[in-house]
Formats: C-alpha cells, sequence, structure tokens
C-alpha cells in the first residue's frame, strides 16, 4: 500500500511539473504575459530556453528584462511598451547587484579596450580592409575585426534610428561590449541567453569560446592538464547543475575553469572578478602581477595585493592537494616565468627598441615586426599558461621550444642583417643605430643564457653536462 501511494505520488508530481513548465506562472507580470502571447510562437527556441530557466521559476519574463524608457539610446515603443533589444549589465544589476559590481570590477569588462590595440591593427589593417560598409560606418570597417576580434572582446554597439542596431557591431556577445547605456559588458557572454545556465557558464567549453587558439590556448592547455583529464572522466558526476557548488563538499572528482577562478569554496564565496585569484598576468610581453595591471587600468582592484590572490587560489587547491603540494608547484610557477623574462623578453625588448630605427616605419612591414610579435604573443602566452596551468605540452613544446627557435633561428638573424644593410649604406644616422644594435646583440650573445650560440660554453658547464650524460647512459645501458 505505501508503495502504491508513493508510485501514484510521483506521477502526480512528474504530472504537475510537466503542466507548470507549459504554461507561465500566475504571478508572471502582466507585460511579461503580453510578450508571451506571440513569442512562444515566434520565438520558440528563446521561449523554450526561458522555461528551463530559473527566471522562468522566479516570475522574471522579457519585459523585466528588455523594459527600457523612452528617450533611452535604444529604446523603441514595442505594442504600446518601450523595449531595448541588449539587456546589459546595467540591466541585470536590477537584481543581481553583486556579481553586476564583480563583474565590472574584472578585466572581462574591460575587454573591448583592445579596439586601439595593436592586435586590433591586425585585424583593421594588415588583414583587413574598409568594405564592410554599414550606416555607423559610411566609410567602412573590416569584416576580419567584426567577425574576430570584437566577437570576444566586445565593441561598441551603435544605435540607428527606432532602436536599430549597425549590423557590424550587432549580434555581439563580446565580454567587454560597451552598450547603449554606457555600461561594459555582456553576461550573457557566460551566461548564455535565454536560459542563463549556472551550469553552462560552469563548463570549461564555455571559457574555450574566446580562451582559446595559438595566443591563449588555455581551453587546450586544461584538457592537457591532469584536471581537465580528470573531468573529462567524471563530468558527470560533478553536480554541475546544482544551485550550491562548492567545491570539497559537492564535488571532488575535478575542477574546472570555474572552480579555479570563480566558484565558491568553504572559505570563499562565488566571485564574478576572475583576477582575484591570479597572482601573474601573462598577456604582456613581460608578466606583470594583476595589482599592477589594474593600476593601469584604474580598477579597484588595485588595492588587492598579488599576494592576497595567490592565497585565494591555494584555498581553492588545498581542497585537493596538500601544502606542499601547492607551493612547490608555485616554485615551480615562478621559476617559468622568471625564465621567460631574463633570457627572452628583456633583452628581446631591448633589441627591438635599438632595430626601430632601420625598420620600415609601417608596423608589421617587416619580417622582424611578425618574429616578435608571434614570439612573446604567441609563444611566450603559451609557455607562460601552460605552466600556469600544468600543462606540460604547452609549457614546452608549444612554448619555449617555439620562443628558442624563432629567437636563435629568425630574430637574430633578422638582426644581424640588418646591422649589414645599414653598415652597407653609407648613411651616417643608420651606421650610427646599426653601431648601438650591433653591441646590444654581441652583449645578449656573449651572456651566460646565449653564449652557447657562438659556441661559448663554459668549460666547467660543458664537463657538467658530459658527466651527466655517461652517468644517464650507463644508468639505461642494457
Amino acid at each position: 500500500m505505501y508503495r502504491a501511494c508513493s508510485v501514484f505520488c510521483l506521477i502526480v508530481t512528474s504530472v504537475c511539473v510537466r503542466a507548470v513548465a507549459q504554461a507561465p506562472l500566475p504571478r508572471l507580470s502582466a507585460e511579461s504575459t503580453e510578450c508571451i502571447k506571440c513569442h512562444k510562437d515566434t520565438d520558440q527556441g528563446i521561449y523554450g530556453q526561458w522555461g528551463e530557466s530559473r527566471h522562468f521559476r522566479g516570475n522574471v519574463g522579457c519585459f523585466e528584462c528588455h523594459r527600457a524608457v523612452k528617450g533611452e539610446p535604444d529604446a523603441f515603443e514595442h505594442f504600446g511598451q518601450y523595449v531595448a533589444t541588449i539587456v546589459s549589465p546595467k540591466d541585470c544589476k536590477q537584481c543581481h547587484e553583486r556579481e553586476v559590481a564583480e563583474f565590472a570590477a574584472s578585466h572581462h569588462s574591460k575587454g573591448g579596450r583592445i579596439l586601439g590595440s595593436l592586435d586590433n591593427r591586425l585585424a583593421e589593417v594588415v588583414e583587413g580592409n574598409n568594405a564592410f560598409v554599414t550606416e555607423a560606418f559610411p566609410h567602412g570597417t573590416s569584416a576580419a575585426a567584426v567577425s574576430g576580434c570584437w566577437q570576444c572582446h566586445g565593441t561598441v554597439v551603435k544605435v540607428l534610428d527606432e532602436g536599430r542596431l549597425d549590423p557590424a557591431t550587432w549580434p555581439n556577445t563580446g565580454i567587454g561590449r560597451i552598450n547603449p547605456d554606457g555600461s561594459e559588458g555582456s553576461c550573457s557572454a557566460c551566461h548564455a541567453r535565454h536560459a542563463f545556465s549556472a551550469e553552462q557558464a560552469r563548463h570549461p567549453d564555455n571559457c574555450g569560446k574566446c580562451h582559446m587558439g595559438p595566443d591563449h590556448p588555455q581551453k587546450e592547455i586544461y584538457y592537457e592538464s591532469k584536471h581537465g583529464i580528470a573531468f573529462l572522466a567524471y563530468k558527470d558526476k560533478l553536480r554541475m547543475d546544482r544551485p550550491k557548488w562548492v567545491v570539497g563538499e559537492d564535488y571532488v572528482l575535478a575542477p574546472t575553469c570555474a572552480t579555479c577562478h570563480m566558484s565558491a569554496t568553504k572559505d570563499q564565496p562565488v566571485t564574478h572578478d576572475v583576477g582575484m585569484r591570479i597572482s601573474w598576468n601573462n598577456r604582456p610581453v613581460m608578466s606583470i602581477r594583476p595589482d599592477a595591471a589594474d593600476a593601469k587600468m584604474g580598477l579597484a582592484g588595485k588595492d588587492v595585493p598579488w599576494q592576497k590572490r595567490r592565497d585565494n587560489m591555494k584555498n581553492v587547491c588545498l581542497n585537493c592537494h596538500n601544502n606542499q603540494w601547492v607551493d612547490n608547484f608555485y616554485t615551480q610557477y615562478d621559476a617559468l616565468i622568471d625564465l621567460y623574462h631574463k633570457k627572452f623578453a628583456e633583452p628581446g625588448q631591448a633589441l627591438m627598441a635599438l632595430a626601430k630605427p632601420l625598420l620600415r616605419p609601417a608596423e608589421f612591414s617587416n619580417k622582424l615586426d611578425f618574429v616578435w610579435y608571434e614570439l612573446w604573443h604567441h609563444e611566450g602566452r603559451r609557455a607562460r599558461m601552460g605552466v600556469s596551468m600544468m600543462g606540460p605540452d604547452f609549457t614546452h613544446w608549444h612554448g619555449t621550444y617555439e620562443v628558442a627557435k624563432h629567437f636563435y633561428a629568425e630574430m637574430i638573424p633578422e638582426l644581424e642583417e640588418l646591422i649589414h644593410e645599414a653598415r652597407e649604406s653609407k648613411d651616417a644616422e643608420r651606421i650610427k643605430a646599426a653601431a648601438a644594435l650591433d653591441a646590444k646583440l654581441r652583449e645578449v650573445l656573449n651572456s651566460s643564457d646565449h653564449r652557447w650560440y657562438d659556441n661559448k660554453t663554459d668549460p666547467a658547464e660543458v664537463e657538467r653536462r658530459k658527466k651527466a650524460a655517461e652517468e644517464f647512459n650507463a644508468r639505461y645501458k642494457g
């Protein structure tokens, strides 16, 4: 009898749940109820996603997010109500005040500031042209920038008449999108509309929309690492759909990107400022501390020292590892950063500065421009990001090996050719610049890190390496 009642209750509950999912809740606002009358037929995918969301269960409908006020830049009248297509962080802030404040203080929300950088010059000039002409861009813009850079970093969304959005700038879910209301960022970059799922945002592939490829391959590094291997093995047991998702309590088998950079631990709440747990910013030519990076951008994080951020990350690590393991990992990480800085980045910057008077003035009109750019922006980042996430293949073969190969096999020969051509030019200024460059190049190549290149390795070092090779061969002989 008890079993029969239990089965009956389960059936009734299941029927009731399905009934609720098929119709708006009674408490949904009158405005949103009117929206649904049309949009459940015209936008079935959106309606279905919303029906699966916590917004639906919380009586948050179309109007609550899309409502606008007459006179706002992107507001337009729609069946008697003023609405806007774009839902910005300012709109999300109505309910998610803390999350939006944290996000606004993060580097994610400032992603659109790349628009004036060297990267964007590549997409706009070197790769692109001005053939993409729209109302907002009558002189044209580059399709490579629009569909490449802007889709990850965001762009300034241009509003035309009657709330229409310029096709060069919309659709766009770039994480640093600059919205018509002046806010920066796009919550839907991670919480894809209209389900806005925390479960999806916790999945590594979600971050991989932007964090992948030759210059920032975090997705690929993650899947090479033991963390990514564990995730693939146990992803169905990680309970990523749970509202409370605390590492060490709700799951222990593997971390995701969100686990380490954003999600709650027993001692830390969720954060939407992804910089609060990193202790190196590996984007520039030379890695810098994140508090220094925040200071350059005028962010409040300038007052949070990198040591505190490292402790925050260690607090995550200690849910699965012991203190010695974590401390030794950071010792290895810092050593690789130091190696890259001292052996390649510092001398490379100095050599490029001295080479500038001998180069064609337009950026990327010289082979050396590309060699140096890829050396630090692609290969150097891969090495640094690889070690930060325990991806040995990216640290070495895709990282330091590529850095060294291009430093010795391309950059130095290009510099030597520049010196030779300048000396042959009989131009006094060029000859003077060539002499300065040559002196620095000789200084670099005679330093302890580089003298092997001219076969000047210290004899004592040669002997030590010879002895180590003999011991290795003896150990594995036969």
